[in-house]
């Protein structure tokens, strides 16, 4: 086991993985104590969202090959449709939001943890689903973080200069740092004040719990996301809840699916007719046809000019 954070042990990793089947297992035929079929459907859907997610951040922290994480995360964005579903039944609000992210920091923060696992994993397809549940439910437009998360990858986005929570301010300022230099120390800022800013949050100091406790992983995904959009260095980088590998695994993917676009380097042709975008450019996103040759911007700070699908739209 080459685990990514220390206080995981292989002790608990199999035993998340045993009670994980097993409380499936029991599920099947259990249901929640509930006032009608409506709340146990919620509260049903809540629960195995939650499961779904510290599977896969138990699955990443207890070193498992970073590909893994895609059925997960495919099996994760389906468990936060069936949430909001089953949630606009028994509150009877069609479009309300599977997570309250403008109320609560925690939740927020899952949210654009799972936002960063799309985009690290190179997953917009999955991107698209997830956000048209916090879209639709009249977030968008709203906050700094979340668009500048999105407007690489996904069409029509929004620029706004105000955001929801104050512990993101050293991460937003990163994006539009002046120099370099100051992008990858507003990065180590963010990591730094990251976990102790989530002390009201359920599972602040779950590591405390020893072997049997809750422990999956503390990671700051969506700062690996905004390191590998921009073009930040981050190769000074060690803080724990920084995700270092699954950022050098965006920046170098090869997929294995043949439906799925892989990288493009400056000077090669486009493989793929649609919307492209490059961390070594601001506003880089733009429109190739197959065959076009990706250019390359020689006074980039960030290095060599790599293309990265962003879309058919």
């Amino acid at each position: 086991m080459n685990k990514r954070q220390k206080f995981f042990s292989e002790h608990q990793y199999t035993n998340f993985l045993k009670e994980h089947d097993e409380v499936i297992e029991f599920f099947e035929t259990n249901t929640f104590q509930s006032d009608s079929p409506e709340e146990e459907a919620t509260l049903r859907a809540t629960y195995f969202k939650q499961l779904a997610l510290d599977r896969i951040l138990a699955t990443y922290t207890a070193g498992e090959e970073i590909n893994s994480l895609e059925p997960l995360l495919e099996d994760l964005i389906a468990k936060y449709e069936k949430r909001q579903t089953t949630l606009a039944t028994y509150q009877n609000i069609p479009n309300i939001s599977p997570l309250a992210i403008n109320d609560w920091p925690d939740e927020y923060e899952e949210f654009v943890q799972v936002i960063g696992l799309c985009i690290l994993l190179h997953r917009t397809d999955l991107l698209k689903r997830f956000v048209k549940l916090i879209d639709q439910a009249g977030y968008a437009g709203d906050d700094t973080l979340y668009e500048d998360l999105l407007k690489k990858l996904l069409p029509n986005r929004h620029d706004v200069d105000q955001w929801f929570h104050d512990v993101y301010s050293p991460l937003v300022q990163a994006i539009y740092a002046e120099s370099r230099e100051d992008a990858s120390k507003l990065l180590k800022k963010y990591c730094n004040q990251w976990y102790p800013a989530f002390k009201q949050a359920p599972w602040h100091d779950v590591h405390l719990q020893g072997e049997d406790g809750n422990y999956v992983g503390y990671w700051a995904i969506e700062a690996g996301a905004i390191a590998f959009l921009y073009g930040i260095d981050d190769s000074k980088m060690d803080h724990m809840v920084y995700p270092k590998d699954l950022v050098e695994y965006a920046r170098n993917y090869h997929p294995t699916n043949g439906s799925q676009v892989a990288r493009i380097d400056a000077g090669q042709p486009c493989i793929k007719t649609g919307y492209w975008f490059t961390p070594a450019k601001a506003e880089s996103r733009r429109y190739f046809k197959q065959g076009d040759i990706m250019p390359k911007f020689d006074d980039s700070t960030w290095g060599d000019t790599i293309w990265y699908w962003s879309g058919e739209e």
